[in-house]
């Protein structure tokens, strides 16, 4: 399996400084700031950055549980709501997943998604977190 690579560069003091986030692929060089993360100020931040690596690796997983149950899916689209609370501490990720898989009836559905839940590997890393999910089959 691969090793992923990503870094980040921090310049300066905590409210006044700001920082570069990149992706080893190069598919990603964005700026964060003390505002970014803890204000209103548009830009990203780690936070946003780990929603959208637990959306992914979910859908991912619920894909790969359905194909090898003969249930292909046509779509899974899943957004997550990172949550920073005071400490600051990641204290729960909200997943909200939709999926159009024909042939499936709900009770299996729910079985799949709570496993890939559990399963993914970004889920696991985050261990700690309070992961909830919301599955719709549509």
């Amino acid at each position: 399996m691969p090793v992923r690579t990503s870094s980040a560069t921090w310049n300066g003091t905590l409210k006044e400084g700001n920082g570069e986030m990149k992706l080893g692929s190069g598919k990603l060089d964005v700026p964060f700031s003390w505002a970014t993360r803890f204000g209103d100020t548009p830009g990203t931040n780690p936070e946003e950055l780990i929603g959208a690596a637990s959306a992914g690796c979910f859908s991912m997983f619920f894909s790969a549980l359905l194909t090898k149950e003969s249930l292909p899916p046509k779509r899974v689209s899943t957004t997550a709501k990172v949550h920073l609370e005071d400490g600051p501490t990641i204290t729960k990720i909200e997943l909200s997943m939709e999926a159009e898989v024909p042939g499936i009836d709900d009770a299996k559905f729910q079985e799949l998604a709570a496993t890939a839940k559990a399963r993914c590997p970004v889920s696991k890393a985050l261990g700690a977190v309070d992961i909830q999910l919301v599955a719709k089959l549509v």
